[in-house]
């Protein structure tokens, strides 16, 4: 459940964005939403060098005074921040864009020619359609009809 989320989401980044910068971060996306009973502002964060739990604290201290000062929020909540791990939702088209080239799991709203879901390589994206190459060739999906796209790590190379 999430409770104005975009309101808020945008709120926040727009509040802590130059801090993540400012320390050599990413800030790759800020989640309001509902888990339990409890309310959790999530604000995950990203480098090409990866993230490190040292780096999740370094931001936690840097942005909480920030958003307790601006207090964007009315309702009591937790504050995390966290990396969006190995297998990541792109939710922005940065980050699509930024995922050229990996592998990726697309699920589907409805069915297109017959399937829900498609694996491949995500070999372009337009804005109103990604590309992908799979073991039948490649492949047009519309954004408009994708509910999910993740990228997909291979713990066998682990």
């Amino acid at each position: 459940m999430k409770k104005n989320d975009g309101h808020i989401s945008e709120t926040v980044a727009a509040l802590v964005g130059p801090s993540v910068s400012g320390l050599g971060y990413d800030l790759w996306d800020v989640e309001y939403e509902k888990d339990g009973p409890d309310w959790f502002l999530r604000v995950i964060i990203d480098s090409s060098d990866g993230i490190k739990l040292e780096d999740c604290e370094r931001v936690h201290r840097t942005i909480e005074p920030i958003i307790d000062d601006a207090d964007p929020i009315q309702d009591s909540y937790y504050l995390e921040v966290s990396s969006p791990g190995v297998e990541r939702e792109l939710k922005k088209e940065k980050h699509i864009k930024a995922s050229i080239g990996q592998e990726v799991d697309v699920k589907l709203f409805s069915a297109l020619d017959g399937k829900k879901h498609y694996r491949g390589i995500l070999k372009d994206y337009s804005g109103e359609n990604i590309v992908i190459a799979t073991g039948e060739g490649e492949k047009a999906i519309p954004c408009k009809q994708i509910s999910k796209i993740m990228t997909v790590f291979d713990f066998s190379q682990m």
